[in-house]
């Protein structure tokens, strides 16, 4: 029973997962590309040999592939790059649908509309999310008490939840935030669930000296409380709101990611941190278990990582094609064969040590060999 549960919540949601991002990057390829009039020869859903596929009228083949580890857009001309190939031998009709034929303005928005797909994608995701489920933010619970502060003098404790404050009911940690701010060195008379039963606290925040916006000081109360991450609640908000809350997260995550990234890079934070394919996977799997809602908010963040990691300029990616179209607008002409195809192996090399290292890292960090032991035990 085990062995199943394992396979439905690692393995199957994850491959479901994989398979609705890769479909809508390589959408947003041949959306561009077919509305650009380049002729798609192949759209496919992972990789290995045809499990199921039809043609449509464009005369593009439409297919399942044996291997649900990703996709492609095989479109024709796209990897006639020589610029001093001979294409007098080709009719009229099928430089009018050639990749290669196209503008570079053409073809740098075929190769960006995947990653932008992605993004596209999570807001989309989110916006929906954000005005049917409600926008994800920290109930009135306490996750940690600060060492000194005036909730540890009061007697509170991590897993607290704070119902009311002097009577007025608590819902939001930013309620409880704003109510003890505007009462510095007051006492406060507290009505907290602790493990199922009611617990009331008295407690007087300390009073403290904070700089607002405007450069005024003002005195505002701090209990000495952080919201508990296990105390998630959702607030409804209109269409609009959940619109614009969405691009907002979907920028935010993206610059969450780049920071993280620098910091890595710069050796402030270390690389044992970056997860692979089991990682992705254990997360997935962990979210659909807490529930649908949580995988689709994870789905939405997980479409952001996969955009903006294929704007990276690293040849193989989509960001490696708009820096090799970035150098042919500078110089009026594409790189010389030989240089594009060292940059793409060179490309892959770098692709597939990352993929290694941040599998190791999955399978360190995740104990991957001591749980198909016990699994299989």
């Amino acid at each position: 029973m085990e062995f199943f549960s394992f396979t439905w919540y690692f393995v199957v949601v994850f491959l479901v997962m994989l398979t609705v991002l890769v479909f809508v990057h390589e959408m947003g390829h041949y959306w561009v590309a077919r509305r650009n009039g380049v002729r798609v020869e192949v759209f496919s859903v992972g990789f290995g040999p045809e499990v199921y596929g039809w043609t449509d009228r464009a005369g593009t083949r439409w297919k399942i592939s044996w291997i649900p580890l990703g996709g492609y857009v095989k479109m024709f001309g796209e990897h006639d790059f020589d610029p001093d190939a001979d294409d007098s031998g080709m009719s009229d009709e099928d430089r009018a649908v050639s990749f290669h034929q196209k503008r570079l303005s053409q073809r740098a928005a075929i190769v960006a509309a995947g990653p932008i797909a992605n993004f596209v994608f999570a807001i989309v995701l989110l916006a929906g999310m954000f005005g049917i489920v409600g926008v994800p933010a920290p109930l009135a619970g306490v996750g940690t008490v600060i060492e000194g502060s005036a909730a540890e003098a009061a007697g509170f404790k991590a897993g607290d939840h704070i119902d009311s404050i002097d009577g007025e009911p608590i819902v939001w940690f930013e309620d409880l935030r704003k109510y003890v701010s505007a009462r510095p060195e007051t006492e406060l008379a507290f009505v907290v669930v602790r493990d199922g039963r009611t617990v009331e606290l008295i407690a007087t925040p300390e009073g403290i000296d904070d700089v607002g916006e405007d450069g005024v000081v003002r005195r505002i109360g701090r209990l000495g409380v952080q919201p508990d991450s296990a105390q998630i609640g959702y607030e409804r908000i209109s269409p609009v709101d959940a619109a614009s809350a969405a691009v907002e997260r979907t920028f935010g995550l993206t610059w969450q990611i780049m920071t993280a990234l620098g910091e890595i890079i710069t050796g402030s934070r270390t690389a044992k941190e970056l997860g692979g394919p089991l990682r992705i996977a254990q997360i997935s799997g962990e979210m659909a278990q807490v529930g649908t809602v949580n995988y689709l908010f994870w789905m939405a963040a997980l479409s952001i990582n996969l955009g903006l990691i294929n704007l990276f300029p690293i040849p193989m990616l989509d960001g490696g094609h708009l820096a090799f179209y970035l150098v042919e607008a500078v110089r009026g002409k594409p790189l010389e064969m030989r240089a594009q195809e060292y940059s793409f192996r060179f490309g892959l090399l770098l692709v597939l040590m990352l993929m290694i290292f941040v599998t190791w890292n999955d399978i360190i960090n995740l104990e991957v060999f001591e749980f198909f032991r016990k699994l299989m035990t």
